[in-house]
């Protein structure tokens, strides 16, 4: 058996597995049973298998399911293969992008491949066992295809990371892609690319290191190497013999005088095109690297290029409405396109090495990365456990070692947070974790180490991240400048990774703050083990918030403009850009949703997407608080507030058709930069218009919104109404109101929806107009239904109210 953990050859042949699969949720006796001869109807027939699509997870829908747990076990996937490989004496391999957690290969019943670890990428050589299951007897009732089936487990197991205590799902499944690749008899296992330059940019200085995959110990090729420039000239050209003794060669340096230098204003890459020729046929392999210079200066602020670069971040999980952690390209794409739109350019992928098209996203669009490995909470377990954590380190840096946009690699994180064992040694974990950052600096000598939230292993890695949430876990937003520049101070080189607050999708407040009065100031703004529960302790914003995206933008707001004067501040990444799925949370408005997200987890912008653009793009944009809030309440003729974020220097605001002038932006006016407009309102529909200048250049946001003035009284029933969403599908409204039909806009009540006939609830996307248990959003809700061409009867029900139905 062989397995192999670098990623495959970018071969000349390689093709990706995504249909005419069969899946199973649950364990067999044996790999016979997917392979044994089967009657239709006879006792070999069960259990049955689903028709799948990869990439594909376990948990694609009860991740997010308000009534069960999600499943933690084994999975199987079968197909057959057809394989037709054009090199003599090639090899045929199989390539995983990652697949959780737990994964088993075989021919036929014949084990070929064996990982642990859900993130890495992994390859399988499965010639030989091609080759004699199509010499055995059983080959005959394949007509000339190979079985291949696929064991994956996510089931529970301390001595695995990460931590089944880690606030997101360990998914289970092939959820990323996998590959068939063939290659000649020798070919590329990797090629690394140390690209270095001055900060000056002067020269840059690449080294080239070769790694092949030699079974068949060919000891005589030809290498030839490209190198192109961005605009893809060739600077570089050489060919060479090779006498094939080791696995790994050091290939000759050269350097580029003057080079283009990436940024992420200017993400410039170079590429290397490499051909190795023997008499196996010839393998190629493509790549790209870039040039920069990063700093993190003592007590101070970051440095790329010889300039400061005030690093303004998020963080993402593999994670998405409907598929879990089964992300397609597409999806991939879409999800960075719009981080980048935001105006980041800086990402924290937490808590695991993710996609490979993640990083090259990456690289092309400009967004330096922080990537880390999943030792997550938990503790620290024995031998088993450490050697995957070294493994994983090792696999995350050498397979993604010739990214530009990669500066940090993260150790850990939360490893100050016990659960998983009896013993909690913080001598033992701050052992090992020295461990691991030797490892990581022996890997890679060109990039900084670090970890988040372990004090007790500060003094270890080069750049540290402690846990500050002012406003949400602790203390109030307003002691974000202080309780940062106190950390800046305590450590050599410091990032703030994590902040922010939860907000549930489309709930709005006129008064955000009410609620965080009673929160104490002046004692720290730290999260501590504990501070995520919705019941117990000390008052603080998490609790005893009303989760408002109102709120939640104030608090950005806030941050932003803080962080905007802090001249030694390296930078932040806010947490997260989407809302997840975590087991640990089963209360929240929506239910297992971590809801945290600058998107909703069907990458729906929130409020909050307007508010990061205002602050951190050029591109001129003015977008009106409120697009989601059809009814503003008060008394009659209360002055309220209407706000614009905008990044242009001034813009007008028009309501109803009237100038209510001109406001001037100063990002250090709270809030919303000043551009802020008080007036009386008066029961009604308002429309209104912002028109925002930049020099020449003019955007205008609109939106529409009525104004009730009458007070309504207690919840007395539900009132259901449907919309036609189109292809077979309605979407069901729901308002609860009083006795006089007077919806209770402050309304927090769960409701639970139901259906009974031929339709289907499009439920478990953990949105909130995606599950069928959620809060309700300003006393209302709603939910779609996929008709089926059929009949159905919804049901909603709120606690304390009569139950309400409606016919589709």
């Amino acid at each position: 058996m062989i397995c192999l953990l670098l990623p495959a050859a970018h071969a000349q042949q390689s093709q990706r597995l995504t249909q005419s699969w069969e899946f199973l949720r649950e364990d067999l006796g044996s790999v016979w049973e997917a392979v044994r001869p089967v009657a239709e109807g006879s006792p070999e027939s069960v259990p049955l298998w689903e028709k799948v699509s990869l990439p594909h997870c376990f948990n694609a829908r009860d991740g997010v399911d308000p009534d069960v747990n999600y499943y933690e076990g084994p999975g199987w996937y079968r197909t057959v293969l057809e394989l037709k490989n054009p090199y003599p004496q090639g090899r045929t391999l199989l390539h995983f992008e990652g697949a959780g957690q737990k994964t088993d290969v075989y021919i036929f019943t014949t084990r070929v491949g064996h990982h642990t670890g859900g993130y890495d990428e992994w390859t399988v050589d499965i010639t030989d066992a091609v080759q004699q299951f199509l010499q055995s007897a059983d080959a005959k009732r394949y007509n000339g295809k190979v079985p291949l089936e696929i064991r994956c487990s996510n089931a529970r197991d301390v001595e695995m990371i990460p931590s089944d205590m880690s606030d997101f799902n360990v998914y289970g499944g092939l959820y990323r892609y996998l590959n068939l690749v063939y290659t000649p008899a020798l070919s590329f296992e990797q090629l690394h690319i140390q690209a270095q330059v001055d900060a000056q940019g002067k020269t840059g200085a690449v080294q080239l290191q070769a790694a092949f995959r030699n079974p068949l110990h060919t000891s005589q090729a030809t290498l030839d190497i490209n190198v192109l420039d961005p605009q893809q000239k060739i600077v570089q050209h050489w060919t060479q013999p090779l006498t094939l003794q080791d696995s790994i060669q050091v290939l000759q340096p050269f350097t580029i005088k003057k080079p283009l230098l990436w940024s992420p204003a200017q993400p410039q890459l170079y590429t290397v095109q490499a051909r190795l020729k023997s008499s196996g046929g010839e393998a190629v392999w493509s790549g790209h690297f870039g040039f920069r210079n990063f700093e993190f200066v003592t007590h101070g602020p970051f440095m790329l290029n010889g300039k400061r670069l005030l690093l303004q971040g998020t963080h993402r999980h593999e994670d998405g409405a409907g598929v879990a952690a089964a992300l397609t390209d597409d999806m991939i794409r879409r999800e960075m396109q719009l981080i980048k739109d935001m105006g980041a350019n800086f990402i924290r992928l937490g808590h695991y090495q993710q996609s490979p098209l993640v990083l090259q996203l990456c690289d092309s669009l400009g967004i330096l990365v922080w990537e880390e490995i999943p030792w997550c909470r938990g503790g620290l377990g024995g031998e088993v456990y450490k050697a995957q954590a070294r493994r994983m380190l090792t696999n995350m840096i050498t397979q993604h070692y010739n990214h530009p946009a990669v500066i940090l690699w993260g150790l850990g994180n939360e490893n100050d947070w016990p659960g998983d064992f009896p013993e909690f040694d913080k001598q033992k974990i701050h052992a090992f974790m020295s461990e691991l950052n030797t490892l990581a600096h022996t890997l890679d000598s060109t990039r900084k180490t670090t970890i988040r939230r372990c004090d007790f292993c500060k003094d270890i890695v080069d750049v540290y991240s402690p846990s500050i949430w002012a406003g949400w876990y602790r203390g109030r937003y307003t002691e974000y400048r202080e309780e940062t520049l106190k950390a800046i101070a305590s450590v050599p080189h410091f990032f703030h990774a994590e902040w922010g607050a939860d907000s549930h999708q489309g709930r709005h407040a006129e008064y955000p703050e009410e609620a965080v009065k009673k929160v104490a100031t002046g004692k720290g703004a730290d999260e501590r083990t504990g501070d995520f529960a919705l019941t117990g302790g000390s008052a603080r914003a998490s609790k005893d918030g009303d989760w408002s995206e109102t709120y939640a933008c104030n608090l950005i707001d806030w941050h932003l403009k803080e962080q905007e004067t802090i001249p030694q501040l390296t930078g932040s990444a806010y947490w997260i850009f989407k809302d997840f799925s975590t087991p640990l949370r089963p209360e929240n408005p929506v239910p297992y949703v971590n809801q945290k997200g600058v998107v909703g987890r069907d990458l729906t912008p929130k409020e909050a997407y307007y508010v990061f653009q205002s602050y951190w793009t050029t591109q001129p944009m003015a977008h009106i608080y409120g697009h989601g809030w059809p009814i503003r309440w008060g008394k009659e003729g209360e002055e309220k507030m209407i706000w614009v974020y905008s990044n242009c220097p001034e813009a007008e605001l028009f309501v109803n058709g009237k100038s209510y002038g001109v406001k001037k932006r100063n990002s250090q006016d709270f809030p919303a930069a000043g551009l802020r407009w008080q007036l009386p309102l008066h029961k009604g529909s308002y429309q209104v218009k912002v028109v925002a200048r930049n020099g020449k250049q003019t955007v205008a946001d609109e939106i529409t919104f009525n104004y009730q003035s009458d007070p309504w009284s207690k919840p007395a029933q539900l009132l259901l109404e449907k919309t036609v969403a189109g292809n077979d599908t309605v979407t069901v409204k729901v308002k609860l109101a009083d006795a006089q039909k007077m919806i209770c806009l402050d309304a927090k009540d769960y409701i639970s929806f139901s259906i009974a006939g031929s339709g289907t609830l499009i439920d478990d996307q953990g949105t909130a107009g995606g599950s069928r248990r959620v809060q309700l959003v300003n006393g209302q809700a709603q939910i779609s239904i996929r008709l089926n061409k059929g009949q159905s009867v919804v049901g909603a029900t709120v606690q304390g109210v009569p139950d309400a139905f409606i016919n589709l």
